[in-house]
C-alpha cells in the first residue's frame, strides 16, 4: 500500500497583516460637533475620517475591528494546527488542521474545478417524477444544500422541555421576498438573472441554455417569494408557531410528501411538527404540482451551483462574488484566503476551534468583571420591574418570576461538541464542508423529540456578537466580544458600563420586549399579560416604532419601525438600566467619580455607548439592512437611546448652548 507524504507547508501570514488593536478613544470624537445635533459624530466623527471602509469589506465598525483581531489571533492557531506533524497533534488540533489545509490548497481546488459536485448534479438528473424531487431535497439538505423549504430542530416555543422539528419557508436565493417585487431592487433583480446564467455558462451551459435555466429559476423563486412573509412577520413567535400532528400533515399538505421525507432523513418518532408559515408550503405544493420536473430539477443544480460556489476554483467564486458581495452589498474585493478560511473554519468547527481560543485568549479575571456587572444590571431591572406603574400587580408578579429564573452564560460552553466522529482530509475541501454540515444535519435530527439541553450554545466562543434565548431564558455572552472596544479592563467603569454594560442590560430586556414578552418563566409561548398591560405595553412600543420608522437611513429609505421594534426597545431600555447600575456604582464607589479625559463618569458612560456604535458602511450594505436586519442601522443605535433618556440633557447641558434635545425622552423598562 502507497501511503501519500502529508504536506504540512502552507504560506504563513505575516506580521504585517496583524490588525490595529481596537479600543474606546477620546481621540476618536469630534468635539466641533454639538451632542445635542449629532452624537453619533459628536463620539465618533474623527474615527469615521481615519478609518474608511477597506476594500474587501462592506462595513468598517468597531466590532470588524474586533472581529479582525480575532481572526488573526485564530489564523495563528489554526497555522500552527496545519503545520504539525501528525504525531505530535491531538485529536482536535489535527481535525482543525486539515480542515484549514484543505481550504487554504488553492492549486488543489483550482484542478478540481467544478468535479466536486458531480455527484450531486447526477442526482438531480436522475430524478424522474416529484417523489425523486424530494429524495434529491433531502440529499441535499442532508449536505447543507438548502432548496424548496427549510427545517430546523430546536426548543419547542410551546414545551421548552423538549427538541421539536419545525419546517419553514425558504428556497429563495435573494436576500427576502421584497427583493423579487419591490421597484427600487428592480436593477438588482437582472443582475441576479444574468448571474444565475453566468454561473451555469462556467459549468458548461450552452448561452442559451443558460440563459433558459436562468429564467426558469428566477420563475420558481419568485412564486416562492410571493408566498413567503416578509421580515417583519417572521418577528412573531404565535404566528409563526402552528403545531400539525403527523396523522394529519399529508391531508393538509397533499402535494408535499412530508412523511416520506421524515422517513428518509431518519426523524425519531414525533406526534406533531411545527409548521412556521403554513401558507408558504401551500403555495409551494401547488408549485411543484403546476410545475414540470425538469424546471425543478434545473432549479436544485442553480442551489448546488450557488451553495458550492464559495468553496470551489477561483472562477466560480469569482463570479459569486461579483453578485453577491459587490452588487448586493457594494465589497470592492474579496477577501484574503486566510481570512475566508478562518471564518469557515469558525463556522463549520467552531467549537473545537474556539476551546483553544478561550485556553489562550480569556482570563477569569474578564469573566469575574462580568460576572459583577451583570449582577449590578440584575438588581437594577428587578427593582424596575417592582416599580412599574403602568404594569398591575398581576403581571408584575409573573414578570418578576420569570426574571428570577433568567440565567447568564460568560464566555464559553460548559462542555464542547465533540467532531471526533466526522471525517476531515487535506485533499478535498468541498468534500469538508459537506461533511461537517452532514455531521450537524445528523445531530439535530437525532436530538428531535428528546430533552433540550441547555449547556448547548447558538454561537461560537470567538464570535463578536451576543444573543437572548426566549426558550432558555438566558443571555450569551461570547468570550469573542468581551474585549476592546467593548470591554476593557484597563478603561474605568463608565465607559465599560456604556459599551458592554448597555449590551448587557439590552439582552435582559429581550425578555420583555414585542416578542420576548409573549414567554413565560419556563421559555413557552404562553399569554401572561393582562389585556390592560399588553395595552399599555403596545402604545409604549408603538412610540418607539413611530420614532425610528421617522429616521432616514438614505434619501428616500427609512428605518422599517416594526421590523427593528425590538432592538430598539432593548436599546433604549439597555442603556437606561446600564446607565442607573453605574450611578449606583459611584454612589457605592465616591472616589471613582472623577473625570477622564475633560468628561464625567456620566458623560464617558454615554460617549463609550456611541463608540460602541462607530461604523462606515457602503450604501449597497445599508440598503440591505435596512429591508432585512431586525437592527436600525449603527448610528441610529449609537444616539437615539442616548437622546430619549431622561438624564441625556443634563448630563451635557454644558455643551448644549442654544441646542434642543431633538427626541422626546422614551422610557418602558
Amino acid at each position: 500500500m502507497v501511503h501519500t507524504p502529508v504536506n504540512y507547508k502552507i504560506a504563513l501570514v505575516g506580521e504585517n497583516e496583524k490588525p490595529e488593536d481596537p479600543k474606546f478613544s477620546a481621540k476618536y470624537m469630534d468635539m466641533s460637533v454639538n451632542p445635542f445635533d449629532d452624537f453619533y459624530s459628536f463620539c465618533n466623527g474623527t474615527w469615521a475620517r481615519e478609518h474608511p471602509i477597506p476594500e474587501d469589506k462592506a462595513f468598517w465598525s468597531g466590532s470588524a475591528e474586533l472581529f479582525e483581531r480575532n481572526r488573526y489571533i485564530l489564523v495563528k492557531i489554526l497555522e500552527k494546527c496545519a503545520t504539525m506533524p501528525h504525531e505530535n497533534q491531538d485529536p482536535v488540533q489535527k481535525m482543525l488542521g486539515d480542515f484549514y489545509y484543505s481550504g487554504i490548497n488553492e492549486e488543489n481546488i483550482e484542478s478540481l474545478k467544478f468535479k466536486p459536485i458531480d455527484e450531486y448534479m447526477k442526482k438531480v438528473d436522475s430524478a424522474n417524477n416529484r417523489e425523486d424531487l424530494l429524495k434529491v431535497a433531502m440529499d441535499l439538505h442532508s449536505i447543507g444544500i438548502p432548496c424548496l423549504f427549510s427545517w430546523d430542530s430546536s426548543t419547542d416555543a410551546k414545551n421548552s422541555e423538549v427538541y421539536a422539528m419545525y419546517l419553514k419557508q425558504g428556497g429563495i436565493s435573494l436576500p427576502n421576498r421584497d427583493y423579487y417585487f419591490d421597484d427600487s431592487f428592480d436593477k438588482l433583480r437582472k443582475d441576479y438573472v444574468k448571474h444565475i446564467a453566468n454561473m451555469f455558462t462556467l459549468y458548461g451551459f450552452s448561452h442559451d441554455a443558460a440563459t433558459k435555466a436562468a429564467d426558469a429559476v428566477f420563475k420558481l423563486e419568485t412564486r416562492m417569494a410571493g408566498v413567503s412573509r416578509r421580515p417583519e412577520e417572521l418577528r412573531d413567535p404565535e404566528k409563526n408557531y402552528n403545531r400539525i400532528s403527523m396523522n394529519e400533515i399529508g391531508k393538509r399538505f397533499p402535494t408535499i410528501d412530508f412523511r416520506s421525507y421524515f422517513q428518509q432523513i431518519s426523524l425519531p418518532k414525533v406526534d406533531y411538527v411545527v409548521v412556521s408559515q403554513p401558507e408558504f408550503m401551500d403555495g409551494l405544493g401547488k408549485l411543484l404540482h403546476e410545475s414540470g420536473v425538469d424546471e425543478w430539477k434545473t432549479y436544485m443544480k442553480w442551489k448546488i451551483l450557488h451553495f458550492a460556489a464559495p468553496y470551489l476554483h477561483t472562477a466560480a467564486q469569482d463570479e459569486d462574488f461579483d453578485f453577491f458581495a459587490r452588487k448586493l452589498f457594494g465589497r470592492k474585493q474579496k477577501e484574503k484566503r486566510w481570512k475566508r478560511m478562518v471564518s469557515i473554519t469558525d463556522s463549520h468547527l467552531g467549537e473545537a476551534l474556539g476551546k483553544l481560543y478561550v485556553e489562550q485568549e480569556f482570563g477569569e479575571e474578564a469573566k469575574r468583571r462580568m460576572s459583577d456587572m451583570i449582577e449590578d444590571l440584575r438588581e437594577v431591572f428587578t427593582e424596575r420591574l417592582k416599580g412599574l406603574d403602568w404594569l398591575s400587580p398581576a403581571t408584575k408578579e409573573k414578570a418578576l418570576e420569570k426574571f428570577s429564573r433568567f440565567r447568564a452564560k460568560i464566555g464559553y460552553p460548559s462542555k464542547f461538541i465533540d467532531y471526533s466522529s466526522i471525517r476531515i482530509t487535506r485533499e478535498n475541501f468541498f468534500e469538508n464542508i459537506t461533511a461537517t454540515n452532514n455531521f450537524d444535519f445528523r445531530r439535530y435530527i437525532k436530538r428531535v423529540n428528546s430533552p433540550v439541553d441547555r449547556e448547548l450554545w447558538e454561537m461560537t466562543p470567538p464570535t463578536v456578537n451576543a444573543y437572548f434565548s426566549p426558550t432558555e431564558n438566558e443571555i450569551v455572552f461570547p468570550a469573542g466580544i468581551l474585549q476592546p472596544p467593548f470591554f476593557d479592563p484597563m478603561l474605568d467603569d463608565a465607559v465599560n458600563y456604556g459599551a458592554t454594560g448597555g449590551t448587557i442590560a439590552h439582552e435582559i430586556t429581550h425578555g420583555f420586549d414585542d416578542e420576548g414578552r409573549k414567554f413565560d418563566a419556563d421559555g413557552n409561548i404562553r399569554d401572561w399579560w393582562t389585556q390592560e398591560d399588553e395595552k399599555a405595553f403596545l402604545e409604549r412600543a408603538r412610540e418607539v416604532s413611530k420614532l425610528y420608522g421617522s429616521l432616514e437611513a438614505l434619501p428616500g429609505l427609512k428605518v422599517n419601525g416594526d421590523l427593528t421594534l425590538g432592538e430598539n426597545i432593548a436599546d433604549i431600555g439597555g442603556v437606561s438600566i446600564a446607565f442607573e447600575a453605574l450611578e449606583r456604582r459611584l454612589k457605592r464607589n465616591p472616589e471613582m467619580r472623577k473625570e477622564i479625559d475633560g468628561f464625567t463618569p456620566e458623560q464617558r458612560f454615554f460617549i463609550g455607548w456611541g463608540q460602541s456604535w462607530r461604523m462606515n458602511v457602503r450604501d449597497e450594505a445599508l440598503r440591505w439592512q435596512v429591508s432585512n436586519d431586525p437592527h436600525s442601522p449603527d448610528n441610529f443605535r449609537a444616539e437615539v437611546p442616548a437622546w430619549v433618556h431622561e438624564k441625556f440633557d443634563s448630563t451635557f447641558a454644558r455643551m448644549k448652548g442654544n441646542h434642543l434635545k431633538p427626541v422626546q425622552t422614551i422610557k418602558i423598562w
